[in-house]
């Protein structure tokens, strides 16, 4: 079965946008994923297509209606779960997107406003995931996100699958630098051991390296490679 993508949003024409392109597209046009995208408007009964609302208790914005919503995720069938696009979800970690891609698929969420009615969020059992601390105008860009992590790690999405292996989070630590050529560039020259031909000096100079950034850009996850052993 091939991986699929389905995304509920009000702006269907955003994608696939970037996913369109470079690896991403040419896995589309081999059929390596599908996306399916539908538009929550179509799921209105009135004749302006409103999908949100002034929220119950007050305040400032709008908030996306139950009704319509829970009709779109109706017809969004049973492809993989429902995950909604939140600031206030959990984490999108690498072994997250790693699960997700093991299965058929997702069904992405994608707000807007203020959010979504809770309630279709509870009776649909949906999912909430974050892609970072911070808030962007709607849930499309995270959905590209998500899906831009879990598609890369299809088989046949990548020409060499050992560049997976070696990558930042893989063991719990964050990526070596890398260097090419030119050998020298503005007087700074590459680490001489790259160049040594020695694999053996290399890769432990690359593991040394990737643990010397962890420490030193995260200490959240140095503590836990630190504790792990």
């Amino acid at each position: 079965m091939t991986w699929q993508a389905t995304v509920l949003t009000i702006f269907p024409e955003m994608f696939p946008g970037p996913l369109g392109i470079s690896l991403s597209g040419k896995a589309l046009e081999k059929e390596i994923w599908k996306l399916k995208t539908l538009d929550i408007r179509d799921f209105t009964s009135d004749k302006h297509q409103s999908v949100d609302d002034a929220p119950f208790g007050g305040g400032a914005g709008m908030v996306m209606r139950s009704d319509v919503v829970d009709a779109a995720v109706e017809a969004s069938g049973d492809v993989g779960p429902l995950i909604y696009l939140s600031p206030r979800g959990i984490p999108l970690t690498q072994s997250k997107a790693k699960s997700l891609a093991e299965g058929p698929g997702v069904r992405l969420l994608s707000g807007r406003y203020e959010g979504i009615d809770q309630r279709v969020l509870d009776t649909r059992k949906a999912e909430e995931i974050s892609v970072g601390d911070y808030v962007l105008s709607g849930g499309e860009l995270g959905a590209m996100v998500l899906i831009d992590a879990c598609i890369r790690l299809l088989p046949g999405f990548m020409g060499q699958s050992e560049s997976l292996i070696e990558e930042s989070f893989e063991g719990g630590l964050l990526e070596y630098p890398h260097y090419t050529r030119p050998r020298v560039w503005n007087g700074i020259e590459v680490p001489a051991v790259l160049t040594s031909g020695d694999h053996s000096r290399i890769a432990a100079w690359r593991r040394e390296q990737a643990k010397a950034t962890t420490r030193e850009r995260r200490p959240d996850m140095w503590a836990e490679f630190a504790r792990r052993g």
